[in-house]
């Protein structure tokens, strides 16, 4: 399995560390790998083998190697892969659910208490966000692509990441200035550098649907 480090996360040690908290971002990291340890270990559960770990500026993302007898298994305009996706996607905000359930059973001091739900409270809400690659991203993609097919769930969740961004960006500013929070502003930049790079990626795979469908219309013909 490979590991890689994004740079960009020590950008956000040296503002969390110059804003005074260095702490709270530890802790939003630690339960971070703890969220992805529910994505690995749906995963597994479900068959899946990881194929690269990469520890970036939100958290960790851990992504798995494609078993083509799912993506052979079709369920509606899909298959077995997607629908298994959309699982893992999803066992990583219910792992942090599950964290603070525990934590409102446990006696510990306010402060502490306080910490670790309001942290796995940002996690949920943070990756939930309807944009690739968070697990709202790819929760939204693949059930787009069960019901609709792949080019247009490519097509649905661009836009719908791109609105949201909007969203995402007006309040975060608003955020901003009222909190006089540098960390928002850093993470609404993070946001648009990871749409950014998705929607490279989302043209370059449409360009290539687009050939496929010439190609097939050219032949039958």
């Amino acid at each position: 399995m490979q590991f890689k480090v994004d740079l960009k996360i020590f950008l956000f040690l040296i503002l969390f560390y110059i804003t005074g908290q260095l702490g709270e971002y530890a802790v939003i990291l630690i339960l971070a790998f703890v969220h992805e340890l529910g994505h690995l270990l749906a995963g597994i559960i479900l068959g899946m083998k990881p194929a690269k770990l990469e520890l970036k500026p939100y958290g960790i993302s851990i992504s798995f190697k494609i078993n083509p007898s799912d993506y052979n298994k079709k369920i509606a305009k899909g298959n077995l892969l997607e629908l298994k996706k959309a699982i893992v996607a999803c066992a990583g905000p219910v792992t942090n659910l599950i964290i603070i359930i525990i934590t409102l059973n446990l006696r510990l001091n306010i402060f502490t208490s306080l910490l670790i739900i309001y942290s796995n409270i940002l996690l949920i809400i943070f990756n939930l966000i309807p944009m690739c690659p968070l697990d709202g991203g790819r929760i939204v993609k693949s059930l787009i692509y069960l019901f609709l097919g792949k080019k247009k769930a490519e097509k649905y969740t661009n836009n719908i990441s791109f609105i949201f961004l909007i969203i995402v960006t007006f309040m975060g500013s608003v955020a901003t200035f009222y909190f006089e929070n540098m960390a928002i502003f850093l993470i609404i930049i993070c946001l648009w550098l990871i749409y950014i790079k998705e929607d490279i990626t989302y043209k370059k795979k449409i360009k290539i649907y687009d050939l496929i469908e010439k190609t097939i219309e050219n032949n039958v013909d």
